[in-house]
């Protein structure tokens, strides 16, 4: 009953769940073992010198989102670090540790490859961001001549995506097998089903606010379950929902918002009146409570009208979660809600303003019964699956005494940080009018077209991070920003970098 319960509400999906993994990996994962020096190769003999501590941690997201993961790593103290027992010591826990991050900004938002049938090309998105880490070779820029061969390889995958470990940990365990790695991995939805079990308990439904990729995996709905019946509990009603155009307007992607203010309408992908999968009811107009400068077209009637804020996605996706969950039998509150969308912690306090003004909202009928205050719990608490993520790779690093030890340092100087660009020299209809993959182009690529490099990976910088992107890290991630900053004024991976593209 429970699975039948949870299946049913998870909003906006349009396609029916499969099995996530094939008999068969992509094709890619035969590369490594193929390619010396190429585009999806790997260096094993980086592996084979018994020095694995001494390497950097990989950590991998779709865009910037993944970043929200490796601030909770960054601060994680839950540990002795000269015992590895548990308990606060006042010492980070990866202290000394460097960490190589990737973010896969050309090909966001991952959440929306299942829904566009692109489900294979998804998971051979996933691997090649593995080998990307797992290997050397990089850009320096989009346009250089020839790729660089000078980054290290990392000990370890976290894989910080929701969307990436619902389709891809395990052809991504089974590539790393097939490739004989002593590589431990690790993804997020698992850990966020542990956190919602510590905060949510016996009582209460488990909301679930993620991409619709990640929805119509049904990861969450499986790990929840799992979760509670291995503490021995009844797993409760889990409600899901596809937060359609959200993670991409976080990013600033153009077919979910035009910070410009121009609105091509033509462009946008987002809710609206005639999307089926993210519909706007013009019932509810009222109660949605969107901001004003939040929106496009609103002088066109309700048929042209656009979301054009992040505050009026969020707006949007907590009504309609909350607004399908009263016309369910169950009645339980919502007592917790899994972010289960790295680039959602950003925007933390929005959520919870967003559920808070829901639970005071008047009824339209002037009756004095609150429409939506019984089904959200007073304390209602945002589960961020990071800080459990955080915990679960230093138990594996130090069972497998692959951490630092006192005396001993990292093989790189300071952390890296790289993003994806569109390759120059593809075909004219694969970009848009600021050069980024348009929307047709990027959910229209087949799998398995390997001789293609459809993304460069660069080293970021002010040149591909946004002004958007930059404020938002500086402010909500500062000691992420420290070590952004650092590498691109120490590293030798920004070697002849004018000042007026690196970060500070």
């Amino acid at each position: 009953m429970f699975r039948k319960l949870a299946a049913s509400i998870c909003l906006f999906l349009v396609i029916t769940f499969q099995p996530l993994l094939s008999r068969e990996l992509p094709a890619v994962a035969g590369l490594p073992l193929e390619a010396v020096g190429g585009a999806f190769s790997i260096d094993f003999s980086s592996y084979q010198n018994g020095k694995l501590a001494r390497l950097p941690i990989g950590v991998f997201d779709s865009g910037v989102g993944g970043l929200t993961v490796l601030a909770q790593i960054l601060q994680l103290d839950s540990f002795n670090n000269e015992t590895g027992s548990p308990g606060a010591d006042g010492r980070a826990d990866f202290e000394g540790e460097k960490f190589i991050y990737l973010g896969d900004q050309a090909n966001m938002p991952y959440g929306n490859y299942p829904a566009e049938g692109r489900t294979e090309f998804l998971r051979e998105l996933v691997l090649k961001d593995a080998i990307f880490l797992l290997g050397r070779r990089y850009w320096k820029v989009a346009t250089a001549a020839e790729p660089s061969f000078d980054k290290l390889p990392v000990k370890a995958l976290v894989i910080a995506c929701n969307t990436a470990t619902a389709y891809g940990i395990e052809d991504l365990l089974a590539a790393v097998e097939r490739w004989r790695l002593p590589v431990y991995v690790v993804g997020v939805v698992n850990a966020g089903a542990r956190g919602a079990l510590e905060k949510v308990g016996e009582q209460g439904a488990v909301a679930v606010m993620a991409t619709e990729g990640t929805c119509s995996s049904e990861g969450y709905v499986r790990a929840v379950e799992q979760a509670w019946r291995e503490a021995g509990l009844e797993p409760p009603v889990v409600i899901q929902q596809g937060c359609l155009g959200l993670a991409g307007s976080i990013e600033g992607d153009r077919a979910y918002i035009d910070l410009s203010g121009a609105g091509d309408r033509f462009a946008y992908h987002g809710p609206a009146v005639t999307n089926s999968q993210a519909p706007l009811d013009t019932m509810l107009f009222a109660a949605y409570g969107f901001t004003a400068e939040g929106l496009l077209g609103s002088g066109q009637g309700y048929g042209l009208l656009r979301l054009n804020s992040v505050e009026n996605y969020i707006r949007y996706h907590t009504l309609t979660l909350v607004n399908n969950y009263s016309h369910l039998a169950s009645k339980t509150p919502i007592k917790g809600v899994i972010l289960g969308c790295t680039h959602f912690p950003f925007f933390s306090s929005e959520f919870t303003a967003a559920f808070d003004r829901l639970r005071s909202l008047d009824n339209p009928d002037g009756s004095a019964v609150k429409p939506y205050a019984a089904l959200l719990a007073p304390e209602l608490a945002l589960i961020d699956p990071a800080e459990n993520t955080a915990v679960e790779l230093y138990n594996t690093l130090h069972a497998r005494n692959l951490l630092l030890v006192p005396g001993e340092a990292c093989a790189i100087r300071t952390d890296e940080f790289y993003i994806s660009v569109p390759s120059p020299g593809l075909e004219r209809s694969a970009y848009d009018n600021i050069g980024a993959f348009s929307y047709a182009y990027k959910y229209s690529r087949e799998p398995g077209k390997l001789t293609l490099e459809y993304v460069r990976r660069t080293p970021m910088q002010r040149g591909n991070l946004s002004e958007e992107a930059r404020t938002m890290i500086k402010k909500s991630l500062p000691e992420v920003w420290r070590r952004l900053v650092e590498f691109n004024r120490e590293s030798p991976r920004l070697a002849g970098f004018p000042d007026s593209l690196r970060l500070n």
